[in-house]
């Protein structure tokens, strides 16, 4: 019996390490599930919606291949689709019923678009001849868009595949206890041959007779041999058990332990999912404004009207090209400050889904600590369009930024004539422009904060005194000011407030009040006006971008100047 049960232990210990085995062997699952198809359209875009992408669990490894360049971007499924627009695409989505790749082409007026290749709209965007491989982890709302150039058709292999868990939780239970009922079955052994031995082995009935002396030396070599043959058959098995035993701690053996993928966590949706998504992401704007920053220095340098506007607009283009007039006349006129390529140190997207949208980013020059931030307001006027700042202005050393949303979250842009504020923003430049002419007598002087408000110190009325005491009694100078063409930007602070962008014009009017007496303009406005001398006068017209804080309505604190950028842009001769 004893013999019986070892050998019953063998077999089991060998039929569980056999069959823990050959799950990571033979019976071994593959490691990820692909789909692919081969698209036969000669649309010029491909999209890949967010629920085939998600089709299986983990991320997803997408494989494209064409004839010539590979192009592959996503972004929000809303946001690839308004590129796209009304141009004819191919859909490609799973088949519920197959489980396999289909194709759908989408028909529409135009059949070319634009090169997607750098667009500020996408989240992501790679690039590479022929063949394209890349893995991500998007969630449902994010769509691929596949294409090449925009004119020649989107590459037609397309894969998709997705790692799956092949991990054999029971392979290291099942050969540590095939090991152990080993052990066992050896035991079983050992038990048997020491009973076999204690009885001196099995023997047949027979009649008693007397033990001759010479039968006992036989029992050393019985017993030696035994011995021997024990120490093999136990040596074996151990070495073996050790080694299998070995080969079983690695934790994709185990329940729990497996080494399928471990999904990326994926952007959440804010609580209160009636909130419109923000315009961009951090990474977004970081990778606009390094755009920026390159284009800026380049057009800079050259002095690149047509280059800048691809990247300028409105109070921030006009006051720029100013300045290439201004430096083109004057060699020895310095340059406006260059737009840093970062750190973003804050951004504050618009809360939409439409256009135009609106972003507020302040950067900070990581080389030189000295240059103080500057804060752009960028703009997007349709989804093809590529980020334009509006306004690029410095902030005061003394600036405190309210506190403001996440970028994850984004912030409302509050119309301008909106009553939430204490002052609605579309008043804002008047009402700051009274106080430059007027100072203490302006009926909002008490409104705004007077304290780390560097522009009233440089162009305020005291300035103003001054420049008038400048002159001769042959000469007159009158001030003006009022709302630029610069649109009102206001974005909604956490505190019920706003971050307001204002654009204020300025002009000095310089005249001759005795007959024969002639203006002599100086400076810049000389080399803008191109004018020496003039009998009649002479207009200098400046352009001040300003950044306030505004606090909400019924608030008791005051409006903060955040920063300004300040410039000439126009002198002419009165006519």
């Amino acid at each position: 019996m004893r013999f019986v049960l070892a050998i019953v232990a063998f077999v089991v210990a060998a039929l569980m390490i056999g069959f823990g085995v050959a799950q990571r062997t033979i019976l071994a699952e593959p490691d990820r599930v692909t789909l692919s198809t081969t698209v036969d359209s000669d649309a010029t875009v491909t999209v890949i919606d967010g629920a085939t992408l998600n089709a299986f669990e983990g991320s997803q490894t997408l494989t494209v291949s064409g004839s010539g360049e590979v192009f592959a971007a996503y972004g929000r499924t809303s946001d690839v689709l308004a590129w796209i627009g009304d141009t004819t695409y191919t859909a490609v989505s799973r088949d519920p019923e197959t489980g396999e790749l289909v194709s759908e082409t989408v028909t529409g007026t135009e059949t070319e678009v634009p090169d997607p290749n750098g667009s500020d709209l996408w989240l992501d965007d790679y690039v590479k001849d022929e063949d394209l491989t890349l893995t991500v982890n998007v969630p449902d709302n994010i769509s691929f868009l596949i294409a090449s150039d925009g004119v020649e058709p989107a590459p037609a292999d397309i894969a998709i595949a997705w790692p799956i868990d092949n991990s054999t939780p029971w392979a290291g239970p099942l050969i540590v206890g095939g090991a152990i009922v080993l052990l066992v079955g050896i035991g079983f052994l050992i038990w048997a041959i020491h009973h076999m031995r204690s009885t001196r082995g099995p023997r047949r009935k027979m009649p008693k007779v007397p033990k001759k002396p010479v039968y006992k030396p036989a029992r050393k070599p019985v017993e030696s041999a035994a011995s021997g043959r024990r120490r093999g058959m136990i040596a074996v098995p151990i070495a073996l058990v050790s080694l299998l035993a070995l080969s079983g701690c690695s934790p994709e053996f185990w329940p729990g332990g497996g080494t399928g993928p471990t999904p990326e966590p994926s952007a959440s949706v804010p609580a209160g999912s009636e909130l419109k998504p923000p315009a961009v992401t951090v990474r977004q704007v970081e990778r606009i404004v390094a755009r920026i920053s390159a284009v800026t220095a380049e057009a800079d340098a050259n002095r690149d009207a047509e280059l800048l506007k691809t990247r300028f607009d409105g109070p921030a283009l006009e006051l720029r090209l100013a300045n290439y007039t201004i430096r083109g006349l004057d060699p020895a006129a310095a340059a406006l400050p260059a737009i840093p390529e970062g750190p973003v140190r804050l951004t504050l997207p618009q809360q939409t889904d439409t256009w135009p949208r609106t972003v507020l980013a302040v950067i900070q020059d990581d080389k030189d600590a000295t240059i103080p931030p500057v804060a752009l307001i960028l703009e997007q006027p349709d989804p093809r369009s590529d980020y334009k700042v509006t306004y690029a202005i410095t902030l005061e050393a003394s600036a405190v930024l309210p506190d403001v949303a996440p970028a994850s979250v984004g912030a409302a842009r509050l119309p301008a004539d909106t009553g939430l504020l204490s002052t609605a923003p579309s008043a804002l430049a008047e009402a700051y422009g009274e106080i430059l002419m007027e100072d203490v007598d302006a009926d909002s002087y008490l409104d705004f904060e007077a304290e780390g408000d560097t522009l009233r110190t440089s162009v305020g009325l005291d300035a103003k005194n001054q420049l008038r005491g400048s002159l001769p009694t042959t000469a007159s100078m009158a001030f003006t000011n009022g709302p630029g063409p610069g649109d009102t930007i206001a974005l909604a602070t956490n505190d019920a407030g706003a971050i307001v962008a204002v654009n204020l014009l300025e002009a000095t009017t310089v005249t001759p009040v005795e007959a024969g007496a002639a203006i002599n303009p100086t400076g810049q406005v000389k080399t803008l006006s191109g004018i020496a001398v003039s009998q009649k006068g002479v207009v200098a017209t400046y352009s001040d971008q300003l950044l306030f804080y505004v606090p909400p309505a019924g608030s008791d604190g005051k409006i903060i100047l955040l920063g300004y950028s300040t410039g000439l842009v126009t002198a002419t001769e009165i006519g």
